[in-house]
This record gives C-alpha cells, sequence and structure tokens, in this order.
C-alpha cells in the first residue's frame, strides 16, 4: 500500500503545470465564448471524465445566481446513446458518433485514457482534430496513439494504471480549481 502513495507522490512530482494551465485558459476561453467541452474515456478513466464534467459545471462558479457557465459534459453518461452506438455501429465508435452529434468546430475535446490506445478514444480523438476541435489527453503508460494524436498531452508516464488514474485525477482538480480562479478573477 505504501508503494502506491510513494509512486503517486513522485508522478505527482512530475505533473507539467504549464500544460495545466494551458487546459485551464483553453477551458476559460471556451466559458468566455459559449463554446462546450466534451470528456471522455473507459472504465475508470469514465469515471473521471464523469467527476470533472460534474466538477467544471458547478464548481467553477460561486452560486446559482451565476448566469455564465462553462457547457461541459460526460460522453460517458448517457447510457442509452452509448448502448444504441455500440449495438448499431461498434463500441470503438461510440464517442466519435456522439461528437458529430453534438459538437461544433471551436469546441474542446478531453481524452481520458491510461493506455492511451482505446479504439473508441482514438477515433473521437481523430475526428475532433480533423473538425476543428481543440484536442487535450490525459494518459499513463507510454502515452499510446493518444499522446501524438491529443493537441495537449498531460502525460503520466507509469506502468501502473491505478497511479495513472490517481494523476488524472489529481489533474482534473487542478484544472477546475485553476478554471474557478480565473472565473473569479483571482488568476
Amino acid at each position: 500500500m505504501q508503494d502506491q502513495v510513494l509512486k503517486t507522490r513522485e508522478m505527482l512530482q512530475q505533473i507539467d503545470y504549464a500544460v495545466v494551465s494551458q487546459v485551464v485558459e483553453r477551458l476559460h476561453d471556451a466559458y468566455l465564448t459559449g463554446k462546450r467541452v466534451f470528456i471522455f474515456g473507459n472504465g475508470g478513466s469514465a469515471a473521471t471524465a464523469s467527476h470533472l464534467a460534474e466538477d467544471l459545471a458547478k464548481s467553477t462558479v460561486k452560486d446559482m445566481t451565476v448566469p455564465r457557465r462553462l457547457r461541459v459534459q460526460s460522453l460517458t453518461d448517457c447510457v442509452p446513446f452509448i448502448s444504441a452506438l455500440g449495438n448499431d455501429w461498434g463500441y470503438e465508435y461510440i464517442f466519435r458518433e456522439q461528437l458529430v452529434t453534438l459538437s461544433s468546430a471551436g469546441d474542446i475535446a478531453i481524452a481520458i485514457s491510461g493506455s492511451g490506445n482505446s479504439p473508441n478514444v482514438v477515433h473521437a480523438v481523430e475526428w475532433a482534430n480533423h473538425n476543428g476541435l481543440l484536442t487535450c489527453g490525459l494518459t499513463g503508460f507510454s502515452g499510446g496513439k493518444l499522446k501524438s494524436l491529443a493537441q495537449i498531452v498531460l502525460h503520466s508516464g507509469v506502468s501502473d494504471m491505478e497511479i495513472a488514474e490517481n494523476c488524472h485525477m489529481i489533474e482534473a482538480h487542478l484544472m477546475v480549481s485553476g478554471l474557478r480562479a480565473k472565473v473569479a478573477g483571482w488568476a
């Protein structure tokens, strides 16, 4: 158990804060211009996508009276749409087809994948790149295909899925706190 905490701490010390700040700047731009943010991943990364979407939507405003909100959605959360796409067109297209349906040029796609090689994540990022979306990737292990496909990458180069997921959640919280500070005028 202690080894996991020590390795997580070691990996957290390697977070590239300049890259986190770059993502925060782009999220802030989306907030100001009304662009949308789509977040997706599989398994634990799907849970991180849901958590990040909820935090970005709610935790970046001071209270319910604030009229401007970040337009954010986790593509992992609509089970009927996911199951219909997976059943009819194949699981490898569940995120891409949601982007085709919901996104516009200038929106942001945040892909989370420990391996960086999940076909459904890779297909979605390829489509997003070809259709004018900004793509951000959170990766682990070697980074896989996602590391070279995403325009902005937060890479946690550790060959342990649990530790990579720990890093992704901390990076997600850094994005939220960074955006909250910018929206409030503190940064």
